[in-house]
Parts: structure tokens; sequence; C-alpha cells
């Protein structure tokens, strides 16, 4: 579908569906990330986070907290950084180049990044296959469809990896709202993994820009030392040591997006749009007209993602508020009217 060719690589830019739906009803009604639209309760900021530097002091304090929350050994296996984006060539530099696979379909900045790195990149499809790698990624659970690869079988993989001086990136940027006992963030101590853990999506503030790596101690050393001094801007320190440490908030958060998912579910369900996976951040949908969905959506100003290569299916974030809810309703009864009108007139 030629309207499709315009279609944004990554979720989130309004910019480009303002070019891509000219003539959508304003503001859109943005569906398009896995970000949580209920983000964690804004605060005022000490005046000092934004005077001065960054306190190394409270550099410390956010690390043990990740540490804490995301069940690491310890502080010294936390990495702290301007968004796991930024971490992303960096991980993958640290192994020499060589070959490196991504288990697709995902994310497509880890294949990116690793070419940046210099490494020759495969996405396969078959986890087998990832044994024969210098450098293996995966994303669990997996971003645009939930897949979720067991903790064992991923332990089974690094030591593989490991025992010829490969490595495994196991990027967990919605294991917020995933399974947690298939985390690997417990297990960084002993080698030859690295675990990338995402602040922004589910605490919904994307826009601070704040991530973790999680990997033995030497390895966090060697990833520290290429940011320098104040590499987390002061506010982001701030949120972090907040809101990771807030787990009230982050046990009522995952309640509440589990009954919004299945609240997303039936309403796609009522308009014969099959919900094939996701998390509860996000669904991923399957259905023949994928295509059609898309641009009935965004003439009204929703916008879902769509993914170029896979014109079956499309991915939906959450809607916000009850408003949003109401124009999704009824941008989906407004595409199932008109696609039933279409199949009556060519049954006539």
């Amino acid at each position: 579908m030629k309207l499709l060719e315009g279609a944004v690589d990554h979720g989130g830019s309004l910019g480009r569906a303002r070019a891509l739906f000219p003539s959508a009803v304003l503001p859109f009604v943005d569906l398009s990330t896995g970000i949580n639209p209920h983000s964690y309760p804004l605060f005022d900021l000490p005046a000092t986070s934004l005077w001065r530097l960054p306190e190394a002091v409270r550099g410390r304090e956010l690390i043990e907290i990740a540490a804490k929350t995301y069940g690491a050994p310890s502080a010294g296996n936390v990495v702290a950084a301007p968004g796991t984006q930024i971490l992303l060539p960096r991980v993958a530099s640290l192994v020499r180049p060589g070959k490196a696979l991504v288990l697709a379909p995902t994310y497509a900045e880890h294949a990116r990044a690793a070419a940046i790195a210099g490494h020759e990149v495969v996405e396969v499809g078959d986890f087998a296959a990832l044994a024969d790698a210098d450098l293996a990624i995966i994303v669990n659970p997996n971003n645009p469809d939930g897949r979720i690869i067991e903790r064992d079988r991923l332990l089974a993989l690094a030591a593989k990896l490991c025992a010829k001086g490969g490595l495994l990136v196991v990027d967990e940027a919605f294991m917020d709202v995933g399974p947690r006992e298939h985390s690997l963030a417990g297990d960084v101590g002993q080698g030859g993994i690295v675990v990338l853990r995402s602040f922004g999506k589910f605490f919904g503030l994307a826009g601070l820009r704040l991530g973790f790596a999680l990997a033995d101690a030497p390895t966090a050393e060697r990833l520290d030392t290429q940011f320098g001094p104040w590499a987390v801007a002061g506010p982001a320190l701030e949120y972090g040591i907040r809101a990771l440490a807030d787990l009230g908030w982050q046990d009522a958060m995952r309640a509440s997006l589990v009954d919004a998912s299945a609240r997303l579910d039936a309403l796609f369900g009522r308009f014969g749009v099959r919900v094939a996976g996701g998390t509860t951040l996000f669904r991923y949908l399957s259905l023949p007209d994928a295509g059609g969905l898309f641009s009935a959506l965004g003439e009204r100003g929703i916008l879902l993602r769509h993914f170029s290569g896979r014109p079956h299916v499309l991915r939906a974030g959450l809607p916000g508020s009850e408003e949003e809810w109401r124009r999704l309703e009824s941008a989906l009864a407004d595409w199932a009217s008109r696609r039933e009108d279409r199949s009556k007139g060519q049954k006539q």
C-alpha cells in the first residue's frame, strides 16, 4: 500500500504522523509506542538538579536502588546511562567484530548498533541458531510480539557463548511488565551476559532519557568509563531514585496495566481484530487488512505502529484517557462499518 511507504520507522513521531495524515483530527492519539500513558507522578525537582552538575553521591544512590529493584547482584554490576539507546553500540563493542546474530523480528536498532560496532549482522528466527554467534542479541519480552525466552534456555546459551569469548545481550526493556522469573538480571555476575533495562517505558517518562546496563563487575566498569562524569542529568537522577524505590506504585501500576490491556483486547476483538501477542504495555495485532486499519485510524488521528516488511501486523499501545478510549472505539466502529459495506458490495 503506497501510503504505508511513508510510515515511520519508529513509533512516537507526531511530526511524521502529521505529514503522513495531514487531514487527521488533532490532537493525535498516539498508540504507536509501548510507553506507559500513565506516567510516574511528577513532582517538584530540587532547583540544584538544574543549576548544578549532577553529584556523584546521587549517581551512586541511583545505581544502588536500580540494583535492588532489578535484582542485580550489586551496584557494581549496574551502569546508568542517558537511555538504553546510547548503550547499544557500546555494548556491541564489548566483543571484537565478528558475527552478530539478532533473534528477529524485533527492535531494529539492535542490528544497526551491532553494525556500527563492526559486526557482520544477521537476523535469525531460530533461537538455536544464536549459538553460532560471537554476539547474540535477544529482546525479552520481545518487541513487538511479546515473545518470551525462558531463563534456563538463556543461561545455557550464555554459557556456550562465554566459553568461546562471546557475549549474550538481553534487552529487558519491557521486563517491568513481563514474567520477571525469566529475567537474567540476577545472573549477570557469572560473566558473558549484558542485560539492558529501560526506565522510560514502564514509568512513562521516556523524555528523561534514563537506562541501565547490568553486567559482571569488570564489564560494568569498562562501560562506565566510556561515559565519564555526569552521564545522567540531574532531573533524571531525581526521578530515577524516587520512582525505582517506589515499589507500591510499581505493583499498583502493573495491576492497572493488566486491566487496561484486557480492555484493549476486548475492544479490538469486538471489531474482528485478532490480538496475537504483546505485553500489558502494547498489543500485537494480526489481520489481513493491517494497512487499511493503520490508514483508517491514522486519518482519524489515531496512530498505530506499522512495520515495513510485515504488512499483516500492527502494534497498539494503551489509550491514556477515557476520551482516547472513546475516539479509538469510534474509529474502529467506522473502519468495521466501511469494511462490511465493501464486503456487501463485492457480493452483489
